[in-house]
């Protein structure tokens, strides 16, 4: 297994892509900031080393449906592509895979983390090893989102400004989903801040402790929050006790005995 060789084909890989597209640059400095977030949950979790570079791989690859998609339709918008089961077609049904990694014997396990790293639940999963990277790949592309939605330029992936996000409301559904420690079904989501606070809750669906205590040590949840001025006064005081809430949360888990 080599990293530095599947990373030198992906490069190979986004030749056929407007690299200066500013969506298409997002995905790729996010596929990169997913493998620092893999190998950093996977060191942190004291894997061995075949796991570690396995993960890399696997963050490296997890997306790579998402350059054909952005190519198609100019949308990161799941009802125009699944990007998941698109990558999982390339990669092993048309044998893309043998460009990034010589070795079949980790295809099982690198085709079932990426089918599932972006489904609502992460379910039906048997094997051990395949459940544990698919929880890791999960975990690693909801940490760099965060940064992601910290850090890079909001027109970008939300199409509107921050002002026009604070200046909307939270539809009903989507703030008592909140306060049932569950992420939010793309489809259910109507408004701009409905997409904000979807992002947000993407804590619930950390496996690890490890992961928890990235998100902590970087204050994430105040900081996304902070991002937009909210003018909308419900808006503004739902922020406030989503984070009491969200911050409270963090707390609980990292202090479980069960993890």
């Amino acid at each position: 297994m080599d990293f530095t060789k599947a990373a030198h084909a992906f490069q190979e890989y986004l030749k056929d892509y407007d690299q200066n597209n500013d969506k298409v640059k997002l995905k790729i400095v996010h596929t990169y900031g997913v493998v620092r977030q893999a190998e950093e949950i996977s060191r942190r979790k004291k894997l061995c080393p075949e796991d570690i570079e396995l993960a890399k791989i696997i963050a490296l690859l997890h997306d790579i449906g998402r350059f054909e998609q952005l190519k198609r339709f100019d949308s990161f918008e799941p009802a125009t592509m699944d990007h998941a089961a698109y990558g999982v077609e390339i990669l092993f049904q048309e044998g893309m895979i043998r460009r990034f990694l010589t070795e079949d014997q980790w295809d099982d396990i690198i085709r079932t983390a990426i089918a599932k790293h972006s489904d609502f639940i992460l379910e039906n999963v048997a094997d051990p090893r395949a459940l544990l990277h698919a929880k890791l790949i999960r975990d690693a592309d909801k940490l760099d989102n965060f940064r992601v939605k910290l850090e890079d330029d909001f027109m970008t992936f939300m199409g509107i400004t921050e002002k026009e996000t604070g200046a909307l409301k939270i539809s009903p559904q989507i703030y008592e989903t909140v306060f049932r420690n569950s992420t939010i079904l793309s489809s259910d989501r109507t408004t701009k801040m409905d997409y904000w606070v979807s992002y947000i809750v993407h804590i619930f669906d950390l496996n690890f402790r490890e992961s928890m205590d990235i998100v902590a040590e970087n204050n994430y949840i105040q900081r996304l929050i902070q991002r937009v001025p909210y003018s909308d006064p419900d808006t503004a005081r739902q922020m406030q006790e989503i984070q009491k809430h969200a911050e409270k949360y963090i707390r609980e888990f990292q202090e479980s005995p069960f993890l």
